[in-house]
């Protein structure tokens, strides 16, 4: 069957769709919901003995006063449940704390060694070791520890009690879990994921730098390329388009923000390149009519898109069947972002690399 030309007449008009695509993709995206990688907290993978009533058993932890949210799977080996577990406070308190301390620890041994030297570092060394006892204390109470029992001598030894007290503070959550799933759930074998605080904050971190570092490269690489702006600021708004409407998708359908989807993101500004520096490629670099290298372009392009489609989707319904997340979050992000790109990059930047062909051609 062949695709009908749509750059002929006033191609203007089709960027009314992806744009409408667009605005209400924006509309879901605030919908999204972090993963256990970027929220922090536990999620427990268990493969269980028989089918459990997944409300019931969320209702059971509750009363155990474990907030947790469960969701049973019927898969080709058995039954599957996965329990999230959201951060504790205490651990996140436990992390600011061992920060405070460790920043706090330095200064204190060196105030310590001068006032025994000079008399005159006494009052400092004496306040800065009581702000460092009062965040131990806070540690130990954490860890429901008693310091009496301890037998703390010097900061060393303080030092050590403080590190063995975070370690508690991690196994006694780790307890408060699994004593309520043990109770109550009946399993062949389990699978347990924390992300700590600090780890969860470092992630974000990573992903805002990787997608910033990307786009400021793609767009250098392009004006590189093509020595003009407005071929970089098409490529950049493909790649921003495709992303919306992924993230709009995760919003819709409740795919959470992981590291699997993450990645599968990336992965669609590296295939709006491609499709992109195509279009722009044929319609700059070819010679012939405009709007007939463009109509070329995009058919080469479909034809990417629909096998990386079928691709995808073929592993997004073995994800179903087997119930497997990771495959599942990155083929139905990477699903709606390839249909976005369709319209992205053929309804939006083949009409900004168009019109900007045809104006400085007549110009």
């Amino acid at each position: 069957m062949e695709v009908p030309n749509i750059y002929k007449g006033d191609y203007r008009r089709i960027a009314a769709a992806p744009l409408l695509l667009i605005l209400v993709s924006l509309i879901f995206i605030p919908n999204i919901q972090p993963g256990v990688d970027f929220r922090g907290g536990t999620l427990v993978s268990l493969a269980l003995n028989q089918s459990v009533d997944g409300p019931g058993l969320q209702a059971k932890l509750l009363q155990e006063g474990l907030d947790a949210k469960v969701q049973v799977y019927k898969t080709p080996t058995g039954y599957t449940a996965e329990i999230e577990v959201p951060q504790s406070p205490d651990l996140v308190k436990a992390e600011e704390l061992k920060s405070s301390f460790s920043n706090l620890m330095p200064e204190v041994s060196e105030l310590e060694v001068r006032s025994y030297q000079n008399s005159s570092y006494e009052a400092n060394y004496t306040a800065k070791k009581a702000e460092l006892d009062a965040l131990a204390d806070q540690m130990f109470a954490l860890a429901k520890t008693d310091r009496s029992q301890l037998k703390i001598g010097g900061l060393n030894d303080l030092e050590k009690r403080v590190s063995e007290s975070y370690s508690r503070v991690y196994l006694l959550y780790q307890e408060s879990i699994s004593k309520p799933i043990n109770k109550y759930v009946s399993y062949n074998s389990i699978s347990v994921q924390t992300v700590s605080p600090v780890l969860s904050t470092h992630f974000i971190e990573k992903a805002l730098n990787v997608v910033l570092f990307s786009a400021v490269l793609s767009v250098i690489l392009v004006f590189l390329f093509f020595r003009s702006i407005v071929p970089s600021i098409a490529v950049l708004t493909g790649a921003v388009c495709d992303v919306t409407i992924a993230m709009g998708a995760m919003g819709l359908f409740g795919i959470p923000l992981t590291l699997q989807s993450f990645a599968a993101l990336l992965m669609l500004i590296g295939f709006s390149l491609d499709t992109d520096i195509l279009l722009t490629t044929r319609i700059l670099k070819r010679k012939g009519d405009l709007r007939e290298n463009a109509y070329d372009a995009m058919k080469t392009g479909l034809t990417m898109s629909v096998m990386a489609i079928v691709a995808f989707a073929s592993l997004f319904a073995l994800s179903v069947i087997m119930h497997i997340p990771t495959y599942y979050e990155i083929s139905a992000v990477a699903l709606a972002g390839l249909v976005g790109d369709m319209f992205a990059t053929w309804g939006i930047n083949g009409v900004m690399i168009l019109w900007y062909a045809e104006r400085r051609k007549v110009a």
